[in-house]
């Protein structure tokens, strides 16, 4: 479907890919994995044709379609969700009305035999095949699906999408990437601002999605369910992998100690190659054989080992005192802004030693109710109480909101170091990636997964015995969140963390917070016996959205931009549809019928002369559209029952 080939791409000489060759088939399903900044994102980009300026070929097969999902936002402002989720099949919209105007001129004109008319025919014939591979009948079908798959109600159908926020818009343009059904689907971090149940949607229908897939995540459990392929890009080039992320791993750990033997034992030529140089080189009789060594030496392709070890950082939590064995205690806590309850009524006790993890949809109130027991929130109802010697470790979500925009990175760290830790502050940063000058960059300038990095080095300048954590996996590499995890599994205190990944929470959490309809509930259990218990409670809700939308709002199911038409003035639609196509079909068989009466007139047999090779091409061709204009009849018959 698309290769790729010799690519390269340079900014100042510096090649961030050089001679990268591979191929995409149809049904691959390929994921890009690499140590961030390796050029994954870069990578789609350039499949994508939105960054041009690259060395090599990127050659799709044919009239191939790419998808891409973008980061940044183009709606326009008034549409409602279904309205604007519609604006999916515009191409497949655009293919019904030039059909339609197809069988319009089909049905009026006459000249049946002339090559205008067999173009008609060829064209009635390609769109219709174009629609049906789209299944483009059940469009509505496939918006409800999705919509629901990604966590959307029916309430939110005719909603404008102005209301909510980026992070949901984002689903919505995640959703008409799906349904447009691209021969190539390039996915950016699809899972980010998503929760886990839609994650887990998501992974479903990627699964068995007919076309190919090439996309970057640090969901190491949705990368190995999804993937059949892997890419991994590291110094300048691209290895391919035939396997799953989690084969990968094994796969890519053998070649990488078949890769270190090959380099020692090219290096130890090398070396032996110079010694021979060096020695050779002032000896007039021996001149010669050192510059054909230094020839040979200039020629050899060197190995490469990517540094697997780079800054790799073992980091430790340390726990403060011992605190008392009630750390909250809440009662009938509710939070409001304006006119919106967050939550309210809610209930729950948190002793030491529990490890929770909050789960719930975006905009449920688990970053609200993070806020309130950190302090950050002060005005809400109902009463909870801190416990005896609790000190909290608060790791925000947003970290631009916590850091000073123009303080450097050490001066951060140092502001968060006590006097016993302030000699480490330097080492520690040294272990989250900070070295050298990048000590003194300026926090507001500083990418998600540094002001990430930077925030969990603060809160390891500082000991706690409580941790609540608000998403702090994102924007980090699958081997920084598997040190995170690492760290929280030995910290002896107590955890609440919020994170949408399933692999990072297992192990971690034997307690869950399920914030819902403005209600929490609590779980006893760890995350694969919730998910569990959630699967099934899924399906009850969606059959129960799909009953609500086509009992209250049935208008939501109009698919194209036209007037609302009652049953009646629906089926008269469609019975004008059939007449046009019984007169089509009539038309048709009578040209037939005078075909045959043509074949007769030649005394067409097998013994004798055959007819004319165009005489039975027209035949063929048109019970072949007789056969068509059948089917189409049939299936408007099918839409009265």
């Amino acid at each position: 479907m698309l290769s790729v080939q010799g690519l390269g791409l340079h900014h100042s000489g510096n090649y961030l890919f050089q001679n990268v060759n591979f191929t995409i088939k149809k049904d691959d399903k390929v994921g890009l994995v690499g140590k961030n900044g390796a050029g994954k994102s870069t990578l789609l980009k350039m499949l994508s044709g939105e960054i041009n300026f690259y060395e090599g070929n990127v050659v799709p097969e044919g009239n191939i379609t790419i998808g891409f999902l973008k980061q940044d936002l183009d709606f326009v402002k008034g549409r409602t969700v279904w309205d604007e989720t519609m604006q999916a099949f515009e191409q497949i919209n655009a293919w019904k009305n030039e059909l339609e105007e197809v069988n319009h001129q089909m049905a009026t004109r006459t000249d049946y035999e002339s090559d205008a008319y067999t173009d008609l025919i060829n064209k009635m014939t390609e769109l219709n095949d174009l629609l049906m591979n789209h299944d483009a009948y059940n469009l509505e079908g496939d918006m409800e699906k999705v919509l629901f798959g990604l966590g959307f109600k029916a309430d939110d159908f005719q909603k404008i999408t102005d209301e909510f926020s980026g992070g949901w818009r984002m689903r919505i343009e995640l959703a008409k990437l799906l349904l447009q059904k691209n021969d190539i689907m390039l996915l950016d971090e699809p899972t980010n601002h998503l929760d886990m149940e839609s994650i887990i949607w998501l992974e479903n229908f990627l699964k068995d999605y007919p076309g190919a897939i090439v996309l970057v995540s640090h969901d190491k459990q949705f990368m190995t369910a999804v993937c059949n392929r892997t890419f991994d890009i590291n110094n300048k080039k691209v290895d391919d992998y035939k396997a799953n992320y989690s084969k990968y791993l094994i796969m890519r750990e053998e070649r990488r100690e078949k890769l270190i033997q090959a380099k020692k034992n090219q290096d130890a030529e090398i070396k032996q190659m110079e010694d021979n140089i060096n020695k050779f080189r002032a000896s007039a009789t021996k001149a010669s054989f050192a510059q054909s060594l230094i020839k040979k030496l200039d020629k050899i392709e060197r190995i490469e080992v990517d540094n697997e070890d780079v800054s790799k950082f073992n980091i430790r939590f340390v726990q403060s005192v011992v605190p008392g064995k009630v750390i909250f205690e809440a009662e009938k806590l509710g939070k409001s802004y304006g006119n919106k309850t967050v939550f309210d009524d809610v209930d729950f006790f948190v002793q030491r030693g529990d490890r929770i993890a909050l789960l719930g949809q975006n905009g449920q109130g688990k970053t609200t109710l993070a806020k309130i027991l950190a302090g950050d929130i002060k005005d809400y109802s109902g009463n909870w109480n801190l416990g005896h010697n609790v000190n909290i470790g608060y790791f925000a979500q947003n970290q631009e909101e916590v850091l000073t925009p123009n303080k450097t990175v050490l001066e951060e760290a140092e502001d968060a170091a006590t006097e016993e830790t302030r000699p480490r502050v330097r080492d520690l940063l040294g272990s989250f990636l900070f070295q050298g000058e990048a000590v003194t960059k300026k926090t507001k300038v500083l990418s998600g997964g540094e002001r990430n990095r930077l925030a969990l080095c603060k809160l390891l300048l500082r000991p706690f015995n409580t941790l609540i954590m608000d998403e702090p996996t994102n924007h980090l590499d699958i081997q920084s969140k598997e040190i995170i995890k690492l760290a929280l599994q030995k910290f002896e205190g107590t955890l609440i963390v919020i994170s949408h990944d399933r692999e990072f929470l297992q192990g971690l959490c034997d307690k869950i917070f399920e914030f819902r309809d403005g209600k929490m509930k609590e779980f006893l259990g760890n995350i694969d016996e919730y998910l569990e218990y959630r699967q099934k409670e899924s399906i009850r809700e969606i059959s129960a959205e799909k009953a609500k939308l086509h009992n209250e709002v049935p208008e939501v199911k109009k698919v194209e931009e036209k007037p609302a038409v009652s049953n009646n003035q629906s089926s008269t639609i469609i019975s004008k549809e059939q007449k046009n196509i019984q007169n089509k079909i009539k038309k048709v068989e009578e040209r037939i019928s005078e075909l045959e009466t043509k074949i007769e007139e030649m005394e067409v047999s097998f013994t004798k002369e055959n007819p004319s090779d165009e005489t039975l091409e027209t035949y063929n061709k048109t019970k072949e559209d007789l056969d068509t204009a059948l089917q189409e009849w049939e299936y408007l018959g099918t839409q009265l029952d």
